[in-house]
């Protein structure tokens, strides 16, 4: 296929200039979001990408077209693999049982993070469902799961009780860039006022609250943040070194239903997404620093109802984490199916919510050409991942040759119905929540596939300043070659396909040479491109990496063994 490259005038945008190349506008974040608007979010960086796009920065995943102008490979996205230990981590624990009403042990964001000072992963979670408990699990490998004997409340493994208040969603970061250790570790919490089992109130105390801890075990109150909503959460954006808060404060404007401009079809205006950005974590406290958060995302057009399940709704987002991995943002959007709470509560199941993946070279326009289920429900009455399922924050983590995706999920408890005095917060759709973990290959999000006939990808114009070009492949039964080409096209000499070394691997990590050269030093600052020839095989990412082991200067997500913070450097 041809893929119409548009060029813009980048500098006339007046904003700051990206790491690949792309420059922001000067008015930043966007404020052009149309709450009422359904057609899918613009993304501007691929309907005008930069002239020459540099690619020093991690590894180039080919989950869109940014780097591509020309080919008639196709695109295929990937699912996770379930493991089948799961769930990793259940409620087992008399603090975990929600003083009788809803068994709850996995997170709700919270966060899984490996932890490179101690050299294991430690995960953070609800403890008991709406009680006003969060604890801790270590695991050396992200599979097997311990509940350490911790000193904040001797005997549990709980890091933080807040009496008085029912801990609702909360979302915490690993900064490894932290200049003051102490808040090594940050975390926002959404707290409800109320008696377990009496209706919860949303006024005095109830709200956001930021917290920092050294070590993801002692934490101090920060202080309480600008309006905000349950089930906000924030992540860290690497490539821009700015924390990023993703707040239910705004939904879709009333009346409650409108038809869709598109279809005629009614459509909720419920659940969406507001952004406030700033360089400085606690810059939140108080009021949002700068700007009220503006309106961002929500469900569109081609979100549809999931099939097979008749009892749902029109679908809204209800949630938002995201990460740095390699060279973009990886972002998980929980998307929420229905029905009701009310009926979850008259029925005592879960509500549906499954995860879907968007993917970011900006930070803030979502590329969601992917609406596949990435990580989903089973809809089964007596299983464990039932439906409501959640992202983890930090969204995922490497481990070797693998992608570790942390989720929970509820199963709820139909003998726990709604009643004339009960709530739905404490009725059985909330019960039973655990985690488990899915896994995908390293850079397994997506492949442009070629096969059995010979097919080629030609990038746009790239420059970098690395030596050795790798690349992520599956072509065990297959055959790749590479050319360097000029600007133009025209082949480079040294560098055309005669002159590399054919590849027939499956490796994540392959090193490509030409026969009288191993590296592309002397190309080093020269704007060109790659013109790849595949027959029977998928490539997933290349870079261009400064050293022969491979090393890819990209964001490592969450972390990982054999990392030491935020850069696979």
């Amino acid at each position: 296929m041809e893929i119409q490259t548009l060029s813009v005038n980048n500098a006339s945008y007046g904003g700051e200039l990206l790491y690949n190349g792309i420059r922001l506008p000067a008015e930043w974040p966007p404020r052009n979001m149309r709450p009422d608007a359904y057609d899918p979010m613009p993304v501007p960086y691929l309907q005008s990408p930069p002239e020459v796009i540099p690619i020093d920065i991690g590894r180039q995943l080919f989950v869109d077209d940014f780097l591509i102008t020309k080919t008639d490979m196709k695109r295929q996205f990937h699912q996770p693999v379930k493991y089948t230990g799961n769930p990793i981590i259940k409620p087992e624990r008399s603090w975990e049982m929600g003083n009788g009403y809803c068994p709850v042990a996995a997170p709700f964001s919270d966060g899984v993070f490996y932890d490179p000072t101690d050299k294991f992963f430690k995960m953070w979670y609800m403890s008991g469902w709406y009680d006003n408990k969060t604890g801790m699990a270590t695991s050396p490998d992200g599979l097997h799961w311990d509940r350490p004997n911790l000193d904040v409340t001797p005997g549990t493994n709980l890091v933080i009780e807040t009496p008085g208040l029912q801990r609702d969603g909360v979302s915490i970061w690993l900064d490894h860039e932290a200049t003051d250790l102490s808040e090594r570790f940050k975390m926002y919490m959404y707290v409800r006022e109320g008696k377990v089992g009496s209706k919860l109130s949303e006024n005095g105390k109830a709200g956001g609250y930021q917290y920092t801890s050294p070590d993801g075990v002692n934490w101090t109150l920060r202080g309480k943040i600008g309006a905000t909503g349950d089930n906000s959460t924030f992540f860290y954006n690497p490539f821009r070194k700015v924390w990023a808060f993703t707040v239910r404060r705004f939904g879709r404007p009333a009346p409650p239903w409108s038809d869709d401009p598109y279809t005629g079809a009614k459509r909720p205006r419920g659940r969406a997404r507001s952004y406030w950005e700033n360089k400085i974590f606690l810059a939140a406290l108080g009021e949002w620093q700068g700007y009220d958060p503006v309106f961002w995302l929500g469900a569109d057009k081609y979100d549809n109802k999931r099939p097979n399940y008749p009892i749902g709704h029109e679908p809204q987002l209800y949630k938002v984490d995201a990460v740095g991995y390699e060279s973009l943002m990886i972002g998980f959007l929980q998307i929420h199916y229905g029905p009701p709470n009310e009926d979850c509560a008259k029925g005592g199941f879960p509500k549906l919510t499954e995860l879907q993946l968007a993917f970011s070279r900006d930070g803030f326009h979502w590329d969601r050409s992917c609406r596949e289920t990435f990580i989903g429900a089973t809809l089964k009455k007596n299983s464990w991942e039932r439906a409501y399922i959640h992202s983890v924050g930090g969204v995922c983590h490497i481990v070797g040759d693998k992608i570790y995706f942390y989720y929970t999920a509820f199963k709820g408890d139909e003998s726990k119905k709604a009643t004339s005095t009960s709530v739905d917060y404490y009725t059985g759709m909330y019960a039973n929540g655990a985690a488990g973990v899915a896994v995908l290959r390293r850079d397994g999000f997506a492949s442009m596939n070629a096969g059995g006939e010979e097919r080629i990808l030609f990038t746009r114009v790239v420059k970098f300043t690395g030596s050795y070009m790798f690349v992520n492949i599956d072509g065990r039964d297959g055959i790749l070659f590479i050319e360097v080409c000029e600007e133009d096209g025209t082949a480079i000499p040294g560098f055309t396909r005669e002159d590399f070394v054919p590849v027939t691997a499956d490796n994540t990590k392959q090193l490509v040479t030409w026969k009288n050269s191993d590296s592309l030093r002397s190309l080093t600052g020269r704007p060109l491109r790659f013109k790849f020839y595949a027959k029977n095989a998928k490539i997933y990412s290349f870079w261009i990496s400064k050293n022969r082991e491979g090393k890819s200067g990209g964001a490592v997500a969450a972390g990982g063994p054999g990392f030491n913070g935020t850069w696979d450097i």
